[in-house]
């Protein structure tokens, strides 16, 4: 465990001192939040308005959760694995005492650790500037939900990342516009980190459950704002708890299969 806190502590300050990268992923996300806010604004510009189940208060609600779950969730360091299997560096790590899994993991949270605390900062600047009207939850069983549904949508991500990582193993050249593909267009769209998916037709909403992504941002949103009833909740846990086990079986599986034809060609 003092090891991981080591990494843990190297990989945060790592974050402090590159600051392009979190900037640049800070301002995005925050200018995303404006362009969706406005746009709803528009769109619940009646006060009285009921929109896809949605009032006023919750839509914003949503827009401004977005950007909180969103840096716990997403933000991540785990894209640089690519980079390690393709240069052959991964051999520094299959040498040492260390799970590659649990390191890079640590890795991950401390780079939410520090986005989650800018998110929270950029929404009470944002609230200053904006006075939006907020939705505050104050019932435990569905803020309990919540808590349990973003920690398990954060380890759903990760697994997600990884197994797109591994495509390199196979095709060098193909790993970072896959992960690109998977985790930049896919994500952000099925994750409902743009839009509230319930808007979306019954037959495309059915088709979407039936993968992980809106389990990473929408599910745990739609708890929060008491938009599922308690049973739904309890149902939504229980899936995404079936799909971390899937994904993390099948990532053990690809990592354990291109081990077998790693030859850290890189070094």
């Amino acid at each position: 465990m003092k090891k991981y806190w080591s990494v843990f502590k190297i990989s945060f300050q790592q974050e402090i001192v590159f600051r392009a990268n979190f900037v640049i992923w800070r301002i995005r996300s925050v200018l995303q939040i404006f362009l969706i806010f406005f746009l709803w604004d528009s769109v619940f510009s009646d006060p009285d308005r009921v929109v896809f189940g949605y009032d006023r208060q919750k839509i914003l609600t949503y827009v401004f959760g977005v950007l909180v779950v969103r840096a716990f969730v997403l933000s991540t360091r785990a894209t640089g694995v690519v980079g390690e299997i393709a240069s052959g560096d991964l051999s520094n790590y299959l040498l040492k005492p260390v799970n590659y899994f649990n390191y890079w993991l640590t890795r991950d949270l401390s780079s939410k650790v520090l986005n989650f605390v800018f998110a929270v900062v950029e929404v009470a600047v944002l609230f200053v500037l904006l006075r939006p009207q907020f939705f505050i939850q104050t019932d435990p069983v569905f803020a309990l939900g919540f808590l349990i549904s973003l920690v398990l949508a954060l380890l759903i991500f990760f697994t997600v990342l990884f197994i797109t990582s591994f495509v390199v193993f196979w095709l060098p050249e193909m790993g970072w516009p896959f992960q690109f593909l998977v985790v930049a267009v896919f994500t952000e769209f099925l994750s409902g980190a743009l839009f509230p998916l319930d808007i979306l037709p019954a037959a495309l909403q059915r088709i979407l459950f039936l993968t992980p992504f809106p389990y990473l941002i929408f599910f745990p949103l739609q708890v929060y704002l008491e938009q599922v009833s308690p049973e739904r909740v309890i149902q939504g846990i229980g899936i995404s708890a079936f799909w971390l086990a899937v994904l993390w079986f099948l990532m053990n599986f690809v990592w354990r299969r291109g081990l077998a034809i790693y030859r850290a060609e890189g070094r």
